[in-house]
């Protein structure tokens, strides 16, 4: 009977000691496609390289935090920059979009002081008012920004959704996309690359269900969604710096828990294994083409 009992707590913890290992599978399995190769680079080859990071609004770095450091620590130059000040990304209850400006501003410079980017330019362009601007004037402000910067390789969002759906990030991406195939190969634009931060349809599915972000803006035709992503970077060791990035950003808390639900409550070494890449589409030929 006494061996019995031994072998039963054995076994019993043997299988405590498996379940977080099942968890973790089950979750890769639930969250990413594994027919999408992953890179262990974004930027290929030993020479330094300038990146520019384009998004509208303080906050959206986080969707491609830990490539950013990875790219960092890989000896890179990262540069960020911030089309708006997020005055109406009003999660946190702060009415006065001045103040609040003020607050993203702050929470901004603080994360990439985090990631260690080697330059932030906030500018002051609307929040939520890119579109009145028309797609012209933004290509000409992002067309200006890239040959004051004069960088390698670009980052931005989609083109097609904004990641969920929001106008500024579609436009931004847009905007971005369009000024680097109109221009690339040209003598006088430096920027032989560009990436847009995307999803694998795993991830937008769970999304769909957990994300009000994504119930409300993410479009119902599903040919009208992400791009697929072309590969994706492992980013696991980054995690308790991305989350350090997300804390940050203490104004939109609400918001960011959204794109990495129950954060909060789950083992950070456990989430970091679910949560361990990021994904990306290699900009070629516009989305529409494709």
């Amino acid at each position: 009977m006494k061996k019995l009992v031994i072998v039963s707590l054995g076994i019993i913890g043997f299988i405590l000691m498996l379940s977080p290992w099942i968890l973790i599978l089950f979750g890769r399995n639930q969250l990413h496609d594994h027919d999408i190769p992953e890179q262990e680079q974004l930027v290929v080859g030993a020479h330094k390289q300038r990146v520019l990071v384009i998004f509208p609004h303080p906050d959206d770095e986080v969707t491609v935090a830990g490539t950013l450091m990875k790219l960092k620590d890989e000896g890179h130059e990262i540069q960020i920059v911030c089309l708006t000040r997020g005055e109406k990304g009003n999660s946190a209850g702060i009415a006065d979009e001045v103040t609040l400006a003020r607050l993203r501003t702050d929470e901004m410079q603080k994360a990439a002081e985090l990631i260690g980017a080697d330059e932030l330019h906030l500018k002051n362009y609307p929040d939520s008012g890119l579109e009145k601007m028309g797609l012209d004037s933004l290509k000409e402000i992002i067309r200006n920004l890239i040959n004051e910067i004069n960088p390698d390789v670009l980052i931005s969002y989609d083109s097609k959704v904004g990641l969920y759906g929001h106008p500024d990030h579609r436009l931004t991406g847009q905007a971005v996309e369009e000024v680097f195939l109109e221009n690339k190969g040209f003598p006088d634009f430096k920027p032989e690359e560009m990436y847009q931060v995307t999803l694998c349809k795993k991830q937008v599915k769970l999304a769909l269900k957990l994300s009000s972000g994504f119930q409300k803006n993410y479009p119902d035709d599903s040919t009208l969604g992400l791009p697929q992503p072309d590969f994706s970077i492992k980013t696991q060791a980054y995690f308790p710096r991305t989350l350090d990035v997300m804390q940050a950003h203490q104004s939109q808390q609400a918001v960011l828990k959204d794109l990495m639900p129950f954060h909060d409550k789950v083992p950070t070494w456990l989430y970091s294994r679910v949560f361990d890449r990021e994904y990306f589409r290699e900009v070629k030929t516009s989305v529409e083409e494709k």
